[in-house]
């Protein structure tokens, strides 16, 4: 697990668990919010976008976190492994709700945590198990069939992954 790449909802907790997991395998992490929008909220063009993905992902070591599912191909055929938050739609806006109330909103780099709230953006998490859920899981059989795909569809899988690659990295230190 040398390359990872972290996708699902808005406030499914993809910038947490990929928060703790570098930290634990002790992975360079890249929050692409991050590199989407600027300081004043203004996103990349699209190409300008890929291609900065296409060099994070040619690097021999990488996690990197976020949906983007127009630019998931890039981080699918590079991928090594792949964690897809497949959480219900209730969870995700508490997410977003607890993100809210943590950061009061506006762009947190040092945490990757990027929190815009819009009508459109809730919409948006509404309907991603109906909308944006086939697609991904398409994307997914389509091309991320070398890759190690887990699925977590709850806090409690997010967090006993993490205290299983926790016990995994320190059983292999020693």
């Amino acid at each position: 697990m040398e390359r990872i790449a972290i996708i699902g909802c808005g406030g499914s907790g993809k910038t947490y668990l990929a928060n703790q997991l570098a930290r634990v395998l002790d992975l360079p992490l890249t929050h692409l919010d991050s590199v989407y929008y600027d300081a004043d909220w203004n996103p990349l063009p699209r190409e300008e976008f890929a291609q900065i993905q296409r060099t994070l992902v040619g690097r021999p070591q990488w996690l990197v976190e976020g949906n983007y599912t127009d630019t998931l191909l890039i981080r699918l055929a590079a991928a090594d492994t792949v964690i897809f938050l497949d959480l219900d739609a209730v969870t995700c806006l508490a997410g977003v709700l607890q993100r809210r109330l943590r950061y009061h909103g506006g762009q947190h780099a040092e945490d990757g945590v990027y929190d815009r709230i819009s009508w459109s953006f809730v919409r948006y998490i509404w309907g991603y198990r109906r909308t944006m859920r086939p697609r991904v899981r398409r994307l997914l059989a389509e091309h991320g069939s070398h890759a190690d795909v887990i699925t977590v569809t709850s806090r409690r899988q997010a967090a006993a992954l993490v205290a299983q690659f926790r016990a995994v990295r320190s059983w292999s230190i020693r």
